[in-house]
């Protein structure tokens, strides 16, 4: 009997072709390239040597060196140290060389950027925010990060020279205020979706004796687990992820065909990742390298301990292709072909099932992710005036032709917009959030609400959102003529901005401010107002928008932030400083606009290419203070507007910019004075 049961046993494994074989070591590389820089593995679409990587922005050099030193790989794109590849990340080495050991008061620069192949390529690599930290190692100094041609401020931190104790802390919690949260050394978020890097270090604290400092400020990104203790270290880690190209996996629906298909390989599936493009992965049940033409390969359970197979009385593993499963081969045979007959009718419907309910649920999931369930609570809440309604993503996208990029009418800090047209005819302004994580969840409900609970000519209408996708939605009434910022600094700017039109735009923006912070039941501070978050519509009126950071603060409070956000060249010296923004950092930032509508110029200019940046506030200051406003007045303003006129915008804005907030005028008076100003114009021409 037992020589039955073994002859049974050898029928039905290799009748069925379930052979159990020994790990196989998968190849990484193509045919004929090196896997191995080093002690570095590294796998394709990496490669060294011409032929063994896909394209440029993947090729690796291998820098042989000494002979008593191990070879070092190289990102050759960006001339970077490699110590790790894998399929979603590179960490690498980066050496942080300071010229000198304090900087000046124009401060100083450092650059990580690409070479060669930065025109006319995708680039697929990022600077991971989960994975690096930006380091402002030292005390009296500023430091953030930003793309290399942005003006913009998207993220930084400063840090003191005083003992925390002399800020009232606790000596019991001096030790952990010291590790790196403002005292001698701050720590920011990386901003998401950087390509390339310019990291700014800025002295703020000209009360330190720099002639002979107790050491050298340094600024940097790091990997998030790297230890103060090395700060010195003259190379530092920080990682960098990359996709596999900037197509989605979704094929075409004109063709159906799919732009991956050439990327990944057998056995392998194609993955989204977060908007930026997509990667490939092994399908479950293989391993391997999903680029390789001949993709992943199965995976033995029945090697090792990956199955239960061992803990059922009288079973054996029985692999199959991605997958095993226990046999009983000494059963009735006609048990077994019933149960896998039955087993695979199941698994079948099971599959229509879950293709047919993956998309609610992802729906569903993506819903309570996006702030849903908060923001039910906040609409069901008894006198409560939230008024939006819900769209659904099939909708937004038949409106927007799936998020074309023929569709995008302007970019944000925290998203991208486009224009659509609903099912009902109307032209709509539809946000489009980058990524998503818990900051931008809280931001987003917080434009929701604070939009629903504003009634006002001036402010942009929220007509609704929509919850059910990766990344949150917000529409908007669509407004038609841009933004000033595009009007002021375009290279067409001159056409269509006249001085009457300039008279009619801020005092519709400042009655809007005016009525945030105070004709609403709480006061709101936009905390980012600029021109362009201003936009215009055919007849050039004026409507406020973007309240992605705005904050409802109580009658007697101030707000009071952990960390600096805003836009370089309109923050409050004040806030900048204290970080307590008021009623009064609008204001200021209010009078960079009136500076923008009389000059012509940029908060922030260019006065040397990547050089010296000049304040428009600063030239202002010293203009009123030498006599000379006239000289730096635009065109248009010079030859259209009443010297009394000038005078009263010039003398308003002083007020505005003041350093000291409590001696700035408030939005409410600065609404009126501009009516008094415009009633008083003898200005009659159309805008063009």
């Amino acid at each position: 009997m037992p020589s039955v049961q073994r002859l049974v046993t050898v029928f039905v494994t290799v009748v069925l072709g379930f052979v159990c074989h020994d790990t196989i070591a998968y190849p990484i590389a193509k045919t004929n390239c090196p896997e191995k820089c080093g002690n570095v593995s590294i796998p394709y679409p990496f490669g060294i040597g011409k032929g063994c990587y896909r394209d440029k922005w993947f090729e690796i050099t291998c820098n042989n060196g000494s002979s008593a030193d191990a070879p070092v790989p190289l990102l050759s794109v960006y001339q970077l140290k490699v110590f790790e590849l894998s399929f979603s990340k590179v960490r690498v080495f980066h050496d942080w060389d300071f010229p000198n050991c304090h900087p000046n008061e124009s401060g100083m620069e450092l650059l990580i950027k690409p070479t060669n192949y930065d025109r006319g390529m995708y680039n697929p690599f990022f600077f991971s925010p989960n994975l690096n930290t930006l380091i402002g190692d030292g005390c009296g100094i500023f430091t953030y990060v930003s793309n290399i041609k942005a003006s913009v401020f998207t993220g930084g931190c400063f840090s003191l020279c005083q003992h925390p104790i002399a800020f009232g802390l606790r000596p019991d919690v001096v030790d952990h205020a010291r590790k790196c949260l403002g005292f001698e050394c701050c720590e920011a978020a990386v901003p998401p979706g950087l390509k390339s890097l310019s990291v700014r270090l800025f002295s703020i604290d000209n009360s330190s004796d720099y002639r002979n400092p107790p050491r050298c400020s340094r600024a940097f990104i790091a990997e998030k687990k790297f230890p103060r203790t090395k700060y010195e270290d003259p190379e530092i880690p920080m990682v960098l992820s990359w996709v596999s190209g900037n197509a989605t996996c979704e094929p075409d629906p004109r063709t159906g065909n799919t732009t991956f298909s050439s990327y990944c390989g057998q056995n392998a599936h194609c993955v989204d990742f977060l908007s930026r493009g997509h990667r490939c992965e092994c399908n479950v049940g293989f391993e391997g390298n999903p680029y390789l033409p001949q993709g992943c390969q199965d995976i033995n359970e029945c090697n090792g301990t990956k199955n239960r197979c061992a803990d059922l009385q009288n079973s054996i593993c029985v692999n199959t292709d991605g997958g095993f499963y226990c046999g009983y081969p000494f059963a009735n045979g006609v048990a077994i072909g019933l149960t896998i007959i039955v087993t695979l009718a199941i698994g079948i419907w099971f599959a229509w099932v879950l293709r047919r309910t993956r998309r609610a649920k992802l729906k569903k999931a993506f819903f309570k992710r996006n702030g849903g369930l908060l923001f039910q609570q906040i609409a069901s809440r008894e006198g409560a005036i939230v008024k939006t309604e819900i769209f659904t993503s099939e909708e937004l996208e038949r409106a927007t032709d799936n998020f074309s990029e023929s569709r995008m009418c302007g970019k944000g800090g925290f998203g991208t917009v486009y224009k659509g047209m609903l099912s009902d005819g109307r032209i709509v302004a539809i946000k489009k959030s980058h990524l998503m994580h818990e900051k931008q969840v809280d931001q987003f409900i917080n434009e929701v609400v604070i939009l629903s609970e504003i009634n006002h000519r001036n402010v942009v209408k929220l007509l609704g959102c929509c919850l059910e996708t990766e990344v949150p939605l917000l529409v908007y009434e669509f407004v038609s003529n841009g933004t000033l910022s595009q009007h002021l600094h375009g290279e067409d700017r001159s056409s269509c901005m006249s001085w009457k039109v300039r008279m009619n735009i801020a005092p519709e923006i400042a009655g809007a401010l005016a009525y945030l912070h105070s004709a609403t039941s709480m006061p709101i501070f936009h905390r980012d107002v600029k021109s362009s978050n201003i936009l215009l519509d055919n007849d050039y009126g004026a409507k406020i928008s973007d309240f992605g950071i705005s904050r409802t603060v109580s009658l007697e409070k101030t707000h009071l932030t952990t960390g600096l956000q805003g836009t370089f060249g309109y923050l409050d010296p004040e806030y900048f400083h204290s970080r307590q923004f008021t009623d009064k950092s609008d204001v200021y930032s209010f009078g960079v606009v009136l500076l923008e509508l009389l000059t012509g110029e940029r908060a922030v200019s260019r006065i040397k290419v990547e050089v010296e940046e000049k304040s428009l506030v600063m030239n202002f200051i010293l203009a009123m203070k030498e006599n000379r406003l006239y000289n730096i007045l635009d065109d248009r303003v010079r030859h259209e507007a009443a010297d009394e006129e000038v005078a009263g915008f010039a003398t308003l804005a002083q007020r505005c910019l003041k350093l000291n907030g409590k001696k700035r005028p408030t939005m409410k008076e600065v609404a009126i004075d501009l009516e008094k100003i415009r009633r008083l114009s003898s200005l009659c021409s159309s805008p063009c």
